[in-house]
């Protein structure tokens, strides 16, 4: 058995890559391959075109959900804030009945103490 010689070998693939290329052109000259190409193209383009419209509804979705947990928050925060005013003027009212009550319970007591001394001076004096 003989073996190709370097001349050959390089002939074989030569002649190998033009059958290649000639059987490339040939399918790229098919209309039936450009047909399958453009719907192909077509799919990918409508895939395209609801992977977008799904991007955006979801970026809706979620500038919406931001939105009405910004609202929430804030009416949240109003509320707290409601309630602690409402706890403040709860406690300063409180505070003020406490310091009528001491007012007049001060009063009372030096009332008491007055009469108290009063009824002592006119005992002394009475009774010399």
């Amino acid at each position: 058995m003989r073996q190709p010689s370097l001349i050959d070998r390089q002939r074989a693939a030569t002649d190998a890559k033009k059958h290649l290329i000639e059987h490339h052109r040939t399918k790229l000259a098919d209309p039936e391959f450009a047909k399958r190409q453009a719907d192909r193209r077509a799919i990918i383009e409508a895939r395209e075109a609801r992977m977008a419209e799904r991007k955006a509804t979801e970026e809706a979705r979620q500038a919406r959900e931001a939105t009405e947990k910004a609202a929430q928050e804030a009416a949240e925060r109003a509320a707290r804030e409601a309630a602690l005013q409402a706890e403040l003027a709860a406690r300063q009212a409180a505070a003020e009945a406490k310091a009528a009550r001491d007012r007049q319970l001060e009063e009372a007591l030096l009332n008491t103490r007055k009469a108290r001394k009063a009824a002592r001076k006119s005992k002394k004096r009475n009774g010399k």
